[in-house]
């Protein structure tokens, strides 16, 4: 049976957290599983130094640490390939000649790149690298000839680009060697994105809003504590809201006895059950969670050695493909002179 093949991956800027794991790391593991899709994940470092340039050794370090969020969870490197980006050289050679099909007026109308260099207060000094990384995403997705790529809905726009650049590279070289992707988003826009346990919209390790799949029981113990309520909520028997209440949106994403938290809720609303006993029962839940990840991750710690072989291994794999890639493109152009 021919595999249907998948691209995903995360920037190494940091260890990942449960916003993640719900995100898109459940959902990778459980396509893993299933045995129709040949997956390829990415620890996109190069990406990550578009804009940490002058911190190498954040992003260094970094990588290892997402490496063992990855086998934590359930990603099985005799199963999944994981790889890291910057040992492709292929995707920036492709990266190249995909630049010479789009047009800088295009790139900076990618309402993706527009919201991240506000965000980033870039100003006028934006970081070439990080103003084409459509291109270079393009790359990444073409490399492995990927027709599904699970991301976000911020990331639409991404996709689209790297669509039309399949369709210009196609046309301008009559050709069909480039895949054109399709995007595989989330049920609605809230199911993708977890908050933080202060309520923003985002989760993030700037903000130190986020439990990490690292984090021990008891720093897990503590972020749920001091996590955001009802901040009228003052008194046990006063009514408590549920809506923007973090420990009930946690419960509705990670528990799993429905009927336990629908009745905690009503109960809740019309006064006579604390913040306290809501956040120990989330504890309960989330360290159920969150336990076998974390004790799989400190087995993996132990021989880090086997950890950097097994993206090397994956690299040199991910590295072949992307070889014979490279190969059929450059054909198409009719730039491989000597072959």
């Amino acid at each position: 049976m021919t595999k249907e093949i998948v691209l995903t991956g995360d920037r190494p800027t940091g260890k990942l957290h449960i916003g993640h794991y719900v995100g898109s790391l459940k959902n990778r593991v459980l396509m893993q599983n299933e045995g129709k899709y040949q997956l390829f994940i990415m620890i996109a470092d190069q990406q990550a130094l578009t804009d940490h340039a002058k911190e190498p050794e954040k992003i260094q370090e970094s990588l290892t640490e997402v490496a063992l969020d990855y086998l934590a969870v359930g990603l099985d490197p005799s199963q999944s390939t994981i790889f890291v980006q910057s040992q492709i050289p292929e995707l920036s050679e492709l990266t190249m000649y995909y630049l010479n099909l789009v047009s800088v007026a295009r790139l900076e109308r990618n309402p993706t790149v527009k919201t991240e260099i506000k965000q980033k207060a870039f100003g006028e000094s934006v970081p070439a690298g990080f103003f084409i990384y459509p291109v270079s995403q393009a790359a990444d997705i073409t490399a492995f000839k990927a027709s599904k790529v699970p991301v976000g809905f911020d990331q639409k726009p991404m996709i689209e680009q790297t669509r039309e650049i399949v369709r210009s590279f196609n046309h301008a070289y009559h050709t069909e060697v480039l895949v054109e992707p399709v995007g595989i988003y989330p049920e609605n826009e809230e199911s993708g994105r977890l908050p933080g346990i202060d309520g923003n919209a985002k989760m993030s390790k700037s903000m130190n809003n986020g439990i990490y799949l690292s984090d021990t029981e008891e720093v897990v113990q503590k972020k749920i504590m001091s996590m955001y309520t009802d901040p009228n909520h003052i008194r046990v028997e006063d009514p408590g809201q549920i809506e923007g209440n973090m420990v009930f949106h946690y419960l509705d994403v990670f528990g799993t006895d429905k009927a336990t938290i629908q009745e905690m809720k009503e109960h809740y609303q019309h006064g006579g059950l604390g913040d306290v006993k809501t956040k120990r029962y989330l504890n309960e839940v989330l360290q159920a969670e969150l336990a076998p990840i974390r004790e799989r991750r400190l087995e993996y710690a132990k021989d880090m050695g086997e950890v950097r072989r097994m993206l090397q291994v994956g690299s040199e794999k991910a590295q072949a493909v992307a070889a014979q890639t490279l190969s059929e493109v450059k054909s198409a152009m009719g730039i491989n002179y000597f072959k």
